[in-house]
């Protein structure tokens, strides 16, 4: 069984908590034996997969396989050109260097949802929301990407895993993939 679920800020990607306001994935009422493909982190919103099938951990996060999972980082200022083709060639963080990746300014701008809470607003400060599409996932790896090239991460949506998106699944639901459904994550249609 693979599970998709659009988490909402404010949720681990654990079923037990961990001392912190955030919610364990406990309060959503998922299938027994299931757990978490990957993680968001708390502060990220958007498609979160579980399954009871061990093989999908393998299958989906080691980069060797160069699965895609695409994210909309909504960030301060507006990137120039040159900005986008440093994410785009990949960053030295943390001593690592981030895979090539994609990177563009999204056109036009998606309307989404407020956060609760919301964003800080800083009157001055434009922002702007752009898209990375990644085969790897170090822990909060968009965030230090986007920092370090100046443009801070103020909200994470991770909306797409191969070919499967998140649309139209509201936040806080979750429902069993179908077969085709299921290809989709995998890569093999869309």
């Amino acid at each position: 069984m693979l599970i998709a679920f659009n988490k909402p800020y404010g949720v681990l990607s654990q079923f037990t908590g961990d001392g912190s306001p955030n919610r364990p994935l406990a309060e959503f009422k998922f299938p027994k034996n299931v757990y978490p493909i990957g993680r968001l982190d708390a502060d990220s919103e958007g498609l979160l997969l579980l399954s009871d099938e061990a093989r999908w951990n393998q299958q989906l996060l080691h980069p060797r396989h160069a699965h895609e999972r695409e994210y909309w980082a909504q960030v301060e200022k507006i990137p120039i050109p040159d900005a986008l083709a440093q994410l785009q060639r990949g960053l030295v963080i943390q001593g690592h260097k981030t895979l090539p990746c994609r990177a563009w300014l999204l056109e036009p701008q998606p309307e989404i949802p407020p956060r609760v809470p919301p964003i800080r607003f800083r009157k001055c400060v434009p922002d702007c929301w752009i898209g990375l599409e990644l085969v790897e996932g170090k822990n909060r790896q968009v965030r230090r990407m986007t920092a370090a090239i100046g443009h801070p991460t103020l909200r994470l949506l991770r909306v797409r895993i191969g070919n499967f998106r998140l649309a139209p699944l509201p936040p806080g639901q979750w429902r069993v993939l179908t077969a085709e459904d299921i290809k989709m994550v995998a890569g093999q249609a869309g």
